[in-house]
């Protein structure tokens, strides 16, 4: 008794000191942030990765058979923020890849142009042809046969003031995290730009050295353990009761899964009623759910059942969502991923004060797109006649609810 009473007083004692000012690590800076997003894209989201346009060979390759283990591209963002101005204007950077990235000589990181609009922050831009949208919104949730109870939860665009977009339709809980922004930075560089964009070629890997060098602050050097994520092999099937099972190969480094899915566009007109589903398990969409999160951010948000567990290989849509959707959807699969992050120099032991010169860290994600209702491997109905193929696609614009711009290779 004794022995355990005195184990408590000493960690008592100890938390205490703790909480003395000037007892605990001081830390200063950093002066420069570095972030790297690295994804995985697989399917037809491959074939608009990057920005890029899907050629008809592409297409047709898909259609007549061609699954997502064909289709495979990386993608990489780049973003440099400091507290100083650079030694010359404009903000430039290059980010010095190893010789496996097979990215040529470095990605050129630049400022942003003074005319150039600062898009939002938080992941739910509104684009600059936005019109005002028809008929209803119908929000679903959940992995299962059937809808759960207060679904779905209907938006009348008719009562929406114009322009306006319904509160509380992005998710609070999951904000997309950005931690490199020009709105948080004296200086700020980024690649893709409008100076800069390459496709990533589908051999390259990021395992070894890094290195950043600018002119707003330190050199960065870091080394890669960890390289792109697999691709994502997810399939759907219509179910005896209206439902759609969709299942996908469990990823290593995957720390969660989401789905979610648009459908109901093709109906009315643009009059009729536009559905959104997503697989948490309460109503949370858009915001970091379609971006990169971190694992502990993941870890909270599974224990939440906002986002499915990486054990989780399938998921229902409910058979409502698929009835109010009609022939087809359009979907997403998000596997979240692992991070690396990297401080110079290095934290030092007990109580010495740390001053950071710079951090950076890289994220990984993988992701699919999911075409529900299309049979693409048998032509999906495209019996029409020689000029049925071309006219198809036409047909089947994808438009988020809203004019919402959707994720990478949603469409």
């Amino acid at each position: 008794m004794r022995s355990s009473l005195r184990f408590v007083s000493v960690t008592a004692i100890a938390a205490l000191l703790a909480a003395v000012p000037g007892s605990a690590q001081r830390t200063t800076g950093p002066s420069e942030r570095y972030e790297m997003d690295v994804a995985t894209a697989s399917g037809f989201a491959a074939m608009t990765a990057g920005g890029r346009k899907p050629g008809v060979g592409g297409m047709m390759g898909m259609m007549f058979g061609g699954g997502p283990d064909n289709q495979v591209a990386r993608t990489i963002e780049l973003r440099l923020g400091s507290n100083q101005a650079p030694a010359r204007p404009p903000v430039r950077a290059d980010h010095f890849f190893p010789p496996q990235a097979r990215l040529g000589a470095s990605l050129p990181l630049w400022g942003p142009e003074p005319s150039q609009p600062r898009p939002r922050e938080d992941g739910n831009d509104m684009p600059d042809n936005f019109e005002r949208p028809k008929g209803r919104l119908l929000l679903y949730w959940g992995c299962g046969a059937r809808a759960g109870p207060g679904q779905p939860v209907v938006i009348d665009f008719a009562k929406v003031a114009a322009g306006q977009v319904p509160p509380n339709l992005f998710t609070s809980t999951v904000p997309r995290i950005r931690e490199v922004m020009a709105s948080n930075s004296a200086s700020y560089a980024d690649w893709p730009n409008a100076k800069s964009s390459k496709a990533v070629p589908k051999d390259s890997s990021l395992l070894g050295a890094h290195r950043v060098a600018g002119n707003v602050g330190p050199e960065i050097n870091f080394t890669l353990a960890q390289d792109y994520m697999p691709a994502l092999n997810a399939s759907t099937a219509m179910q005896g009761d209206g439902s759609v099972m969709i299942r996908w190969n469990a990823l290593q480094g995957a720390t969660g899964y989401v789905a979610w899915a648009f459908g109901g566009m093709d109906r009315g007109g643009g009059n009729g009623d536009m559905v959104w589903w997503t697989s948490s398990a309460s109503q949370q969409f858009g915001g970091g759910l379609w971006d990169w999160l971190p694992p502990a951010t993941v870890a909270r948000l599974v224990t939440q059942k906002i986002v499915m567990p990486p054990a989780q290989t399938s998921c229902q849509i409910p058979a409502e969502v698929k009835k109010a959707s009609g022939e087809m959807m359009f979907g997403n699969l998000n596997a979240f991923g692992p991070e690396a992050s990297f401080a110079y120099p290095p934290k030092p032991t007990g109580n010495a004060a740390w001053t950071i010169d710079w951090t950076a860290k890289v994220r990984f994600r993988s992701h699919t797109m999911l075409l529900i209702g299309a049979d693409f491997g048998g032509m999906g109905g495209m019996s029409g006649g020689s000029d049925a193929p071309a006219e198809k696609p036409k047909k089947k614009k994808c438009k988020g609810p809203l004019g919402i711009p959707l994720p990478d290779g949603t469409c």
